[in-house]
């Protein structure tokens, strides 16, 4: 049991501090354009980080990619502008995540969008997974084994291979013209994910499984490497906040498992996972869901990670 210290420590986050996460909200100067530079290309609008730069890879100098959601800005908290929108009306196609990760696609209905609008999460899940989170307990928030519908499938390299081709398959219609540039471009990616798939698969082969996440952002990823993923928050939204029982029964399950590393997200105030690693002795790194853009590709980022799951596992 955590004792009267640690328990404080927890009240002053559940109470005082509920801010778990922060955006690093952008102006409207930084909102993307909604000229189009050149009409000879496919207008392309990606809805987050991830299918931007699969986009990017895959159509180069044949097409125009736009990122929808402004750099810094996590795709939880977004709603389009009156200037996302007049991007939207311009495009050929609008690339999403799927299992409802875009909240807003339904909008576009609405606002009689004529081009195409392609759901990489076709033919790759449902969106069903079950959650076993032995680190949750409070009955009021979540169950132990709770059906629910996870979105990330991008951290899965596996099924990031599946969304690269779903997007140079849609590119390949639009576009026939340059259906060989495509296909050639989507399997030089390929081959990329391949390769981080098959380094991640060896490098923690035979290191520890349990590891204890943020939020539960990781399920696919954990299922295709035989770990088992346990969270501070569980559910597929960061931004809840954690009970005080949630915060002692994460530090018992750490205790209980011999973890020494907590990780926190590159967009969230690490408060609470520095007070639960505090407890046990142990640190906090990062584990990115790879929500928002930055200075690194979709790869680096994904090499990042393992390098700090290396640390937590191996």
């Amino acid at each position: 049991m955590v004792n009267n210290q640690v328990k404080f420590s927890i009240i002053a986050i559940v109470v005082i501090i509920p801010l778990c996460s922060y955006s690093v909200w952008a102006s409207d100067s930084n909102l993307p354009t909604t000229r189009v530079e050149n009409p000879e290309k496919l207008q392309i609008v990606s809805s987050f980080y991830p299918l931007y730069d699969f986009a990017q890879n895959i159509g180069k100098d044949k097409v125009e990619v736009f990122l929808l959601i402004p750099e810094g800005v996590e795709p939880h908290d977004w709603e389009p502008t009156i200037q996302d929108v007049q991007l939207m009306q311009k495009s050929d196609l609008i690339i999403i995540n799927g299992i409802g990760f875009e909240s807003w696609v339904d909008k576009l209905e609405v606002m009689n969008y004529q081009g195409v609008i392609l759901d990489t999460s076709k033919g790759i899940t449902n969106g069903t997974t079950i959650l076993r989170n032995s680190s949750e307990s409070d009955k009021n928030f979540m169950s132990n084994e709770h059906e629910f519908r996870d979105p990330h499938i991008w951290l899965n390299p596996v099924f990031a291979k599946l969304q690269v081709q779903s997007i140079a398959n849609e590119l390949s219609q639009l576009d026939p013209q340059n259906k060989e540039v495509y296909e050639k471009n989507s399997q030089e990616y390929i081959f990329k994910l391949s390769d981080l798939d098959k380094k991640i698969r060896k490098e923690l082969s035979s290191c520890n499984h349990d590891f204890i996440a943020f939020h539960n952002a990781f399920s696919y990823f954990a299922n295709e490497y035989n770990l088992n993923q346990h969270t501070i928050i569980s559910s597929n939204d960061p931004h809840i906040d954690p009970t005080g029982k949630t915060l002692e029964n994460v530090i018992n399950t750490a205790r209980e498992l011999n973890i020494k590393i907590i990780f926190t997200e590159d967009t969230l105030n690490p408060k609470i996972s520095n007070v639960i690693a505090n407890e046990i002795g142990g640190k906090t790194l990062v584990l990115s869901p790879i929500e928002i853009s930055g200075d690194k590709s979709y790869i680096a980022r994904m090499n990042d990670n393992l390098d700090n799951l290396k640390e937590a596992l191996c």
